[in-house]
């Protein structure tokens, strides 16, 4: 499981998949080992017997040690597309059931009809949520032609408003990026961007900040086109990309026009057409009307296509680490 929320996506699997009658084993992110530990001890506390669920401080390259292990039956990760891929990949090799829960580039549509200071509030909440580093944070805002204007010039105000300074500052709104590289990588997306035609309506920059910090402006990119990253890639960080269409049609055409298909919005006074439109439209694991993707234990959670396979929470999640038997007595 990667750093990304390194409690909540432990505790969520762990409901389900002991719920179910198994006993689990921890790797996390290598960068997050203090708080594995700590997520052993609260199960330790809570009166779990010893190897129930254990944390097991390896590191990547021996996970496919691990899971070839004949007592481990199943693998359930949170982390990045290609990683995914490779551990999926080892899975299916030795027949063994797993759960990838992976990348997003979670389109927000934002039609004609919507309350557009309402989804410019909802749009800066779900792209700044966790500094932008979310899989179901919002990243490519795609807005139809008749409330662009409007959408563009709340939107970079809010964004331009947020308070950035220490995480553990209650009254700060957005902290600092996980590491040095992670920001480095996400501004080369930017820059890309901008080399593929992008322009830099707001941010852009590496901010200062203590010694060994990694702040990153929030930045708000328009005249995004296919082919070029922000429109392409998941930009894992604090950086929207805002899309203009013409209409609805074409904003459902460029919703789905990505590998990815974990989270999605959609903005509109209509409920209805919104609910339509987020049920048999959208190529997503989840999908709201008039609000920001987020996660809850008792709904399933889990995207297609490159997001990833099978449901994690609610009874779905719980069903994926068990065997199903057929029994008939006469």
């Amino acid at each position: 499981i990667n750093a990304e929320y390194m409690g909540w996506q432990v505790f969520r699997q762990a409901a389900c998949g002991l719920s179910a009658g198994n006993t689990m084993l921890l790797k996390h992110a290598p960068n997050v080992l203090g708080s594995a530990e700590k997520i052993e001890e609260v199960f330790t506390q809570a009166g779990f017997p010893p190897g129930v669920f254990t944390n097991v401080p390896i590191n990547g390259e021996q996970v496919n040690t691990l899971l070839e292990h004949p007592n481990v039956r199943a693998v359930a990760f949170t982390g990045s597309t290609p990683v995914g891929r490779g551990i999926g990949a080892h899975a299916g090799k030795l027949l063994k059931k797993a759960v990838l829960e992976l990348g997003g580039a979670d389109s927000y549509l934002i039609l004609e009809d919507a309350d557009v200071e309402l989804a410019a509030q909802m749009c800066t909440s779900g792209r700044l949520l966790n500094c932008g580093q979310s899989c179901i944070g919002a990243k490519r805002f795609v807005v139809t032609e008749p409330v662009y204007d409007e959408f563009l010039k709340l939107f970079k105000a809010k964004m331009s408003n947020v308070k950035i300074g220490d995480p553990l500052d209650r009254t700060s709104d957005m902290g600092p990026m996980v590491s040095a590289r992670s920001r480095a990588g996400v501004h080369q997306q930017v820059l890309d961007s901008v080399a593929a035609g992008a322009t830099i309506e707001l941010g852009g920059e590496c901010l200062p900040g203590p010694e060994g910090s990694a702040y990153y402006a929030p930045t708000i990119l328009t005249n995004v086109t296919k082919g070029c990253p922000a429109y392409d890639q998941e930009i894992f960080g604090p950086v929207a990309s805002v899309i203009k269409v013409r209409d609805t049609a074409e904003a459902i055409k460029v919703a789905n026009d990505t590998p990815f298909g974990l989270g999605a919005a959609v903005f509109t006074r209509d409920v209805e057409k919104g609910n339509r439109i987020a049920a048999e439209e959208l190529e997503a694991g989840l999908a709201f009307v008039n609000d920001h993707v987020k996660s809850d234990p008792r709904m399933p959670f889990g995207g297609t296509k490159d997001s990833g396979l099978g449901r994690e929470c609610s009874h779905y999640g719980l069903k994926e680490f068990v065997n199903i038997k057929s029994v008939v007595v006469k």
